[in-house]
Parts: C-alpha cells; sequence; structure tokens
C-alpha cells in the first residue's frame, strides 16, 4: 500500500491513525492546503475518527521533512501545509483566511538583485495577501 511506503520513508510506524491521515492528505485529486488544526477536524468531520492533535502533528512535519507536504509560513503564529508540493506562488485571503494557488503564469518575471554570499537561490515563491 502506498501510505505505508510513505510513512516508512518518513521515519513513522503505520498505525491506523497514522493511514487515516494519509487517507485524507493523499486520497484526493485535488490538492489543497490546510492548518494541523484543519487537518485534525477534516479527519474528525470526514472519518468520524478523533486523532490527537499531537499525533496529526507529528505525521504533518514529518511528512513535510520528507518532501512529501510543503509547508507555508504566513507569520509567526501561522503555518499552512500543501498537498501540492511544486515551487508554485499564492495568494492568502486575510479576511476568510484562505490560501489560494496562483500559477507561474500570473506573476510576472521576478529580478532578485541582491545575493548573499555562499548561497544561492533554491526557489521564489510570492505571497500575496487580500483584504477587503
Amino acid at each position: 500500500m502506498k501510505y505505508i511506503e510513505k510513512l516508512r520513508n518518513s521515519g513513522l510506524r503505520p498505525t491506523k491513525q497514522r493511514l487515516k491521515i494519509c487517507e485524507v492528505l493523499f486520497n484526493t485529486e485535488k490538492t489543497f492546503h490546510f492548518t494541523i488544526n484543519d487537518l485534525a477536524k477534516i479527519i474528525k468531520d470526514k472519518l468520524n475518527n478523533k486523532i490527537s492533535l499531537a499525533t496529526v502533528y507529528n505525521t504533518v512535519h514529518a511528512f513535510e521533512k520528507k518532501g512529501y507536504l510543503k509547508q507555508i509560513p504566513l507569520n509567526s503564529n501561522q503555518t499552512y501545509f500543501d498537498t501540492n508540493t511544486s515551487d508554485h506562488h499564492h495568494f492568502y485571503d486575510l479576511t476568510e483566511e484562505k490560501l489560494i494557488d496562483l500559477k507561474d503564469s500570473d506573476v510576472g518575471p521576478i529580478n532578485i538583485k541582491k545575493k548573499i554570499n555562499g548561497k544561492k537561490i533554491k526557489s521564489i515563491e510570492v505571497l500575496v495577501k487580500l483584504d477587503n
């Protein structure tokens, strides 16, 4: 089963709870954005299954470290995760607290003029915050 492999690759034992988390994260055609609390609520609502926040948190962070999820920090106390791990841009709606994908073609060329010694740019991702 593909979920068992993902869990093991991430250094996690494939427990029933972690398999449920995988089911919600990776069994969809469309990618989606979520916070840890969002994911815990989705699991509770969709699967009628309550999984401890610590298990959700640890599993998500292990997946992110392995590259199965992408972390999108908005500020010091709010972090979203994305099941789409490709480099891409986002709108963030401040009123609805919602992340929306933004295609590369929707953003003009970005020219970074500053260089940092010993470092090279890995990726550039734009976060556009929207308000009413």
